[in-house]
């Protein structure tokens, strides 16, 4: 497995999968997530409408994974999950952030992906703390990295170099090796 850290428009990746950064209803809404539903096109938001929910409004708990169909996308696949707002962290953000990672890598495995790229989870609106977010994402990604199946190819896709440059420290202080770029 190869973690890369790159900045671009997660939307215009050539892989198998990209991660969204979703709400609870899986309806679309701003930044990665705003993004993703208008380039994939309207058969996303029918695709999501028809997902079952788990509770009133609720397709997609925080922490949880689903995947669907990425329609007009180059990706094939939309891998959704529901980051953690950030409250401060003493209420297990860390856990659900990490719990995000893991559960798009198990959907991923489960559906022969072999390459997927992740955005900033929960680091937009949800407001939580980039170099936090970073930390947890690479550890994740690190201790699933020996699990049969996962992905050859991880993308942390930064919508700015801010996010990049949280991603590369935190491996550099993990000690996760990460591919050139």
């Amino acid at each position: 497995m190869t973690i890369e850290i790159i900045q671009a428009d997660i939307t215009a990746l050539q892989v198998d999968a990209i991660v969204n950064a979703a709400n609870e209803t899986l309806l679309g809404g701003g930044g990665v997530d705003g993004a993703i539903h208008r380039a994939s096109g309207p058969r996303l938001l029918e695709t999501c409408r028809a997902l079952p929910e788990t509770s009133p409004g609720v397709r997609c708990p925080t922490g949880e994974a689903r995947i669907t169909p990425g329609f007009d996308l180059p990706a094939r696949c939309v891998i959704h999950t529901v980051g953690p707002v950030w409250r401060g962290g003493a209420h297990d953000e860390p856990g659900l952030l990490a719990a995000c990672h893991r559960g798009a890598l198990a959907l991923a495995r489960e559906h022969a992906i072999d390459s997927i790229a992740f955005p900033a989870i929960s680091c937009g609106v949800y407001g939580y703390p980039r170099d936090a977010a970073a930390g947890v994402a690479l550890a994740t990604l690190a201790e699933e990295q020996h699990r049969l199946h996962t992905p050859h190819r991880i993308v942390l896709c930064a919508f700015d170099g801010g996010m990049a440059a949280a991603w590369r420290a935190a491996a550099e202080r993990l000690h996760v090796a990460i591919a050139a770029g």
